[in-house]
């Protein structure tokens, strides 16, 4: 009887260490998720701003080339339809568990 009692209270005390490490990995999760987003914007950013320099170089004439230039654009219309389309997922999800039942 006092072996089934040690077991179950090793058992007992193995999940509940289970239950706050896992409560912190949520919240690490969290944060991870967080600053993959913020570095995510940050990049986008990063290339609308290349874009517009090179734009404003080419205009000026310091820079003649074009395949760079149509490069930088391409690169952030891409990163910029791709987070416009992450975006309205996130924002269809939410929608959809707003709408559910509780």
């Amino acid at each position: 009887m006092s072996i089934i009692n040690s077991i179950a209270q090793k058992a007992y005390l193995e999940n509940l260490k289970n239950f706050s490490s896992k409560e912190t990995q949520d919240s690490k999760s969290y944060k991870d998720f967080l600053d993959t987003v913020k570095d995510s914007l940050k990049e986008v950013n990063d290339l609308q701003i290349k874009k517009e320099e090179l734009i404003k170089e080419f205009a000026a004439g310091k820079n003649q080339n074009i395949h760079e230039l149509m490069i930088a654009i391409q690169k952030a219309s891409i990163a910029v339809k791709l987070t416009t389309a992450v975006r309205n997922k996130v924002l269809e999800a939410y929608k959809q568990m707003m709408n559910m039942p509780i």
